[in-house]
């Protein structure tokens, strides 16, 4: 039985995209790195991480150094984030229902409380960040003992391939969104469990798991 939903936040929850494109190209601009194009994005949204990276010739190994100059950016244009349509009301339905809800991402604590403040959610009281982008599996094991949960009891929500191998390391289970940053063709050879078009999908997903 499912306890616990476990959100992603960047591409499943908000939609983030402007800005971070925006932040991306500040850095790249400072750190002479190849900027993003709006005509690159599709393209880039259907590439794993280091693909990613290798495209924008972007040194691998910087990135964790560039991680809190990234967020101090991002940070400024915090208030402008929106959540995707029907995110809300997928919330407040689950909440009401009694799932327990948590956020795991590699944002930071402070603009993910602020963007719940914003939108009057005060029923999401666990959440994980991590700076590391390939580590996820390890706030989801923290996560998971430190809430004394089974990994049959939580089942994680997210947008990218990076979601599904964490989620498959800590044999959690995994609903991927197709709105977020990652196309499908980006995880065709890593599926998830399950796949949704929209926010409205999710609910009988679980129950059909109940």
């Amino acid at each position: 039985m499912i306890k616990y939903v476990l959100f992603d936040f960047d591409g499943t929850l908000v939609d983030s995209k402007k800005i971070v494109f925006d932040v991306f190209n500040q850095l790249a601009e400072r750190h002479k790195f190849k900027k993003v194009e709006e005509k690159d994005i599709d393209y880039l949204r259907k590439l794993p991480i280091l693909d990613r990276c290798r495209y924008l010739n972007i040194p691998i190994y910087k990135l964790p150094f560039w991680a809190k100059e990234f967020y101090n950016l991002y940070k400024k244009s915090a208030k402008t984030l929106n959540l995707f349509d029907g995110i809300k009301e997928l919330l407040d339905e689950l909440s009401s229902q009694g799932y327990g809800l948590a956020i795991i991402s590699s944002n930071a604590e402070d603009i993910i409380k602020e963007v719940l403040i914003q939108n009057n959610i005060d029923y999401i009281n666990k959440i994980y960040c991590s700076k590391d982008i390939f580590g996820k599996e390890k706030i989801i094991k923290k996560f998971l003992l430190d809430s004394n949960l089974k990994n049959t009891q939580t089942i994680y929500i997210g947008d990218e391939l990076r979601d599904i191998i964490a989620c498959k390391k800590s044999n959690v289970k995994i609903i991927w969104v197709e709105w977020g940053y990652d196309k499908v063709e980006t995880i065709e050879n890593n599926r998830p469990n399950y796949k949704v078009a929209t926010p409205t999908e999710i609910i009988p997903i679980l129950e059909k798991i109940k």
